[in-house]
């Protein structure tokens, strides 16, 4: 009830100025028939009290000019119960327009009307366009039906995407919405639309998808596009929402008018005072809410006036979409780094695309992070993924002493007490290039130490090339070590990855202790450092799980177009992620 008196209130508040003849009847009677015919009743709870309350209410409504007052009493109940679309007017010598009845002509006349509010064009690329101002109802698409499905529906039904315009659609009737959004869906099994409560009737109908039609289906198979602006208005809003909701469509344009289903203009008693009110609410059966008030969001946004270039685009794109994830299912098939996976992938990556997952898809960026995810959920590698074609940095022209200092701050070396040797670089790099000044200004410091740190806890990755190289300096020279076996896709080969014989500078040996720090950041060629160290037991590693990254993987171009795959092709017994030793938060 209290929500019903602060409503009340809003009405009655404007009564302490000039006087004038209004009785608060008046105000009694507009919220009487908010509360016998507003389709939200559960918004006016109490509002019979707080009208029994009000009628006891003697002073006269203070302002003078009734079209005035007629806004301010607008304002009120908009405050109130947050809906936009009830007003208050004033309009002496209105007269009510009667509902329009079915005009007694024939119906090829008939039709020739309802062609004035429809056009209806294939475009290139076999689009079907079709711009709708009225959407017709039950009664008429009965009596025109066949003119119209030779006129409009026959033209457009053979092509491979259609486009429908609501841009301009302001009007139609409720038994229109099954007759559309049934000829965008399959005759079984039958699908639950839309829920409309009538608050006059207090009857809720159900709309349900129509079995049978006039002509045939375009079914659920092509791409389908609505567009919108910010004028669409009503039963058109309903049938976006509808088509919308059940993913058969996607909208392009602007967000809707947010208007009703159904809205009475009703004159308050004998005066010339009249309340526009909604007395009916759709309610979707999937998302349990109503486009009402709020519209019906888009799923791209444009200007209204560039929907239909975005909407051709769309199409487009998705005319290519299978195509380019066949190609894609290819590329991993024939050069993912573990040829079972690859194959596994490929396959149902084309089930994926089969199932219809990808027919929503607007947008080169959504395609991308759809490919991604798909790569991601069936391989379980993270570095299988769709990637931008990046291209390499050119070469840092640097002078010797620009080098050295690049070096100095790449490293961080340090001694702690006990001579415990500190060493610590974030990215591997081809080092054999400066192995002579790494070894001067990096290595030299830490060598002499009795046990060395190092910590690859933010190192994420870079060149597998120097691997070898700086695994060696932790053995002796008098071995040959294998360091690892590392597999080629493309060329189908296993290459031996050898300690190096010979070095830039001393070795640490192999009997001096090591310690390897690491993180969830921790990957790529850190990861295979890490790996080879611990599986020869040459360190113990402390810290966390690193993040299990891959060799540096390659990029491939997808067909011809601009979107492209990174794509491991190479990989050694490494099995990231790479579990610690010594597994604890607190790192040293």
């Amino acid at each position: 009830m209290a929500q019903a008196l602060v409503l009340l209130a809003s009405l009655l508040i404007f009564s302490n100025v000039a006087h004038c003849d209004f009785s608060p009847k008046v105000i009694v009677d507009m919220a009487k028939i908010l509360m016998d015919n507003y389709c939200s009743p559960e918004k006016l709870a109490g509002m019979e009290e707080a009208i029994d309350a009000g009628s006891s209410n003697t002073e006269i409504l203070s302002i003078s000019d009734p079209a005035t007052l007629a806004n301010v009493l607008t304002d009120g109940v908009k405050k109130t119960i947050f809906d936009s679309r009830v007003q208050v007017t004033y309009e002496p010598g209105f007269v009510p327009a009667a509902p329009p009845a079915m005009p007694d002509i024939p119906p090829e006349q008939l039709a020739e009307i309802i062609k004035g509010t429809v056009k209806v064009e294939v475009l290139d690329g076999n689009i079907g366009y079709l711009k709708i101002q009225h959407i017709i109802g039950e009664e008429m698409a009965q009596k025109v039906g066949p003119i119209l499905l030779d006129y409009i529906w026959d033209k457009v039904f053979p092509t491979s995407a259609m486009i429908l315009d609501f841009r301009s659609a302001v009007s139609g009737e409720l038994s229109g919405i099954p007759y559309i959004v049934s000829y965008y869906t399959d005759s079984e099994p039958p699908i639950h639309i839309d829920s409309v409560y009538d608050r006059t009737s207090d009857v809720t109908i159900e709309l349900w998808s129509m079995p049978t039609l006039l002509g045939k289906r375009y079914g659920t198979s092509k791409p389908l596009i609505i567009l919108t602006s910010k004028n669409t208005l009503g039963i058109a809003e309903d049938v976006v929402y509808c088509l919308k909701n059940l993913k058969r469509a996607t909208i392009v344009g602007e967000n809707t008018a947010g208007g009703s289903i159904k809205i009475n203009k009703i004159k308050v008693g004998d005066t010339d005072f009249y309340v526009t009110v909604p007395v009916a609410k759709s309610i979707n059966p999937i998302t349990g809410k109503s486009w009402e008030i709020n519209g019906v969001a888009p799923n791209v946004e444009v200007a209204a006036e560039d929907a239909l270039d975005a909407a051709i685009a769309i199409i487009k794109l998705r005319a290519e979409i299978p195509g380019l994830v066949q190609a894609a299912a290819t590329l991993v098939a024939d050069n993912y780094a573990f040829p079972s996976i690859g194959d596994d992938v490929a396959e149902k990556l084309g089930a994926v695309v089969a199932s219809g997952e990808y027919n929503l898809i607007s947008t080169k960026e959504e395609l991308e992070a759809k490919l991604s995810a798909d790569l991601l959920k069936l391989s379980g590698d993270k570095c299988l993924k769709a990637t931008s074609n990046i291209p390499a940095r050119p070469p840092m022209n640097l002078t010797p002493e620009m080098f050295i200092e690049l070096i100095k701050v790449s490293f961080h070396t340090d001694v702690f007490e006990n001579n415990i040797g500190y060493l610590r670089f974030d990215m591997f790099g081809d080092f054999e290039h400066a192995a002579k000044i790494i070894a001067e200004h990096v290595w030299n410091k830490v060598v002499d130490t009795d046990m060395l740190i190092i910590d690859l806890r933010n190192n994420v990755g870079g060149s597998t090339s120097s691997i070898a190289g700086f695994c060696s300096y932790f053995f002796d020279s008098d071995k040959q070590i294998v360091l690892d076996h590392v597999y080629n896709r493309p060329s189908n080969t296993t290459s031996d990855l050898l300690a190096l014989t010979q070095l830039t500078g001393r070795r640490y040996g192999s009997k001096k202790s090591v310690i390897i720090l690491t993180s969830g950041a921790t990957a790529g060629a850190a990861e295979e450092f890490v790996f080879i160290m611990k599986r020869l037991g040459r360190a113990m590693i402390i810290g966390e799980t690193t993040r299990g990254g891959c060799h540096p993987p390659e990029t491939f171009r997808v067909g011809e177009s601009d979107i492209f795959l990174s794509i491991p092709i190479s990989h050694s017994d490494t099995c990231p992620p790479m579990l610690p030793s010594t597994q604890q938060s607190q790192m040293i």
